[in-house]
Order: C-alpha cells, then sequence, then structure tokens
C-alpha cells in the first residue's frame, strides 16, 4: 500500500512536465514546489556505478533546463541513492511524513459548519490559500496551473469564521483515499482550532464521495500540524526527504 501512496501523491500533485528516465521520473513545474520538480524513483535497485551515471544525466536535464537537481528520497528507490547524493554535496531538505487514517467512519461531525465547498477551482478561492500562504506572482499562477492539471476528483474548502475566511484546503480523491493538500490557517486565525474544523468537512465530503481512507504529507518539523493529524487518527506510514544540489554547487564542483 505505501507505493501505491506514493503514486497517489504524484497524481493528486502533478508536475507540468515529466521525462521518464528508464523508470525514473524527472519531474518539471518551473520551480514550484520541491515535489513537482525533483526526481521520483518509484522502484528498482541500480549498481553503484550505474547510479552515478544515471544522477549525472539528471544533473544535465535539470541544469539545461534552468533548474536545481532535486531528488525525492523515499524507500521505494535505490537502496545507495541518499548515501550517494550526499556524497556528491547534496543537502537534505524538508523531511517529510506520509500518513494514514484507516477509516473515514469515525471522522468527528464539524462543530462549524460555515464551509465553502467548489469543485473546482476559483479565483477566489486561489487568492485566499495564495493570501494565507504567502504566495505572490509568478508562483500564484503557476500553482494554479498544477492543480488545475490534475485528473482526479477535487474538492476545494475555505472554512468562514464571521463572514471571512478562516482556513482553507484541497482535497483530492483517487482509489478510495482523500489526499488533503494546501491546509492552511490565515495567521490571525491559528490556535483556534479552525484547521480541523475545515478537515472535517473535508473527510465527510470524501466519505460521500466514495472514499474509505484518507493520507496525507506533512513536513517532521510541523509539530502543531503533526499534533492535530494524530488527533484525527492519522499515523505514520513512511518517511521522506529531499537531496537538493543548486546549480552554483554543481559548477563550483565541476560537476
Amino acid at each position: 500500500m505505501t507505493r501505491m501512496i506514493e503514486e497517489l501523491t504524484l497524481n493528486a500533485w502533478p508536475s507540468l512536465q515529466t521525462v521518464i528516465y528508464d523508470g525514473w521520473l524527472l519531474r518539471f513545474a518551473d520551480g514550484y514546489t520541491k515535489r513537482s520538480n525533483s526526481v521520483s524513483i518509484l522502484g528498482g535497485d541500480t549498481g553503484p556505478e550505474e547510479l552515478y551515471a544515471r544522477i549525472a544525466d539528471c544533473e544535465r536535464i535539470y541544469t539545461e533546463s534552468g533548474q536545481d537537481t532535486i531528488f525525492k528520497i523515499t524507500p521505494f528507490g535505490p537502496s545507495a541513492l541518499d548515501a550517494v547524493l550526499e556524497r556528491l554535496g547534496y543537502a537534505i531538505a524538508d523531511p517529510s511524513r506520509v500518513m494514514i487514517v484507516e477509516s473515514l467512519d469515525c471522522t468527528p461531525q464539524p462543530v462549524l459548519i460555515a464551509v465553502e465547498f467548489e469543485s473546482s477551482m476559483s479565483e477566489s478561492w486561489l487568492e485566499t490559500m495564495c493570501s494565507m500562504n504567502g504566495i505572490t506572482g509568478r508562483n500564484k499562477a503557476l500553482a494554479a496551473r498544477i492543480m488545475e492539471s490534475s485528473k482526479q476528483k477535487q474538492g476545494y474548502f475555505t472554512l468562514m469564521v464571521d463572514g471571512s475566511p478562516a482556513a482553507c484546503g484541497l482535497g483530492v480523491i483517487e482509489r478510495g483515499f482523500i489526499g488533503l493538500y494546501d491546509i492552511v490557517t490565515a495567521p490571525s486565525s491559528r490556535n483556534q482550532g479552525y484547521g480541523e474544523q475545515l478537515i472535517r468537512h473535508m473527510l465527510h465530503w470524501a466519505r460521500a464521495n466514495g472514499a474509505s481512507k484518507g493520507y496525507l504529507q506533512v513536513v517532521q518539523s510541523n509539530g502543531a500540524a503533526n499534533r492535530l493529524y494524530q488527533k484525527l487518527n492519522y499515523r505514520e506510514i513512511y518517511r521522506y526527504w529531499y537531496r537538493v544540489k543548486t546549480r552554483a554547487y554543481a559548477r563550483e564542483s565541476g560537476c
């Protein structure tokens, strides 16, 4: 199931272009988010000599595209990949965990009922999400393109408190799971339980639309989010992180 969840995450948050290199997925989205601009590997081991050659090819392709080379390290790629990248000067970024909830049946009903739902992204939802996340300019347009390119069933939610947006998020349903994305609370509304109320709405919507389980990805250092998800019965199933080599480092090292 863990590999299937990884596939769901790639589908729910797609890239704008993917280059397939002998089973390796080189994803590109003009630099917006690591998950859409990194190499993902879903299986197969590779010997050291071939591994170095493949990494060099990936660096060339990303450099020619004007982007830093980023690898997503999961339990599914070559066993030696992380150690090799470390030797090549790649730094660790954003250690994260993937969590699932086994059943949506026991999700508590939301107490706050003022929620706006949209089955496709509107300009107002995009503006709310970007404002709460501090996303501006070019990245705002890229975020819209990525979300709109997903082929899965989507739900865009905004929790309203006293007539104003307090929290928002995107739910994506595929193969009986709902994935939670861009869950964010307005800075002035944090630590008041609004994120939990929003997620309760999202999980009930998912259950009504055929989902029975859920997954999400969360940065390990985000203590508040991790506590909330555990409260909602999510549990960790695997961890991942990124290895990043900037183009400046590649030039200096001669790679």
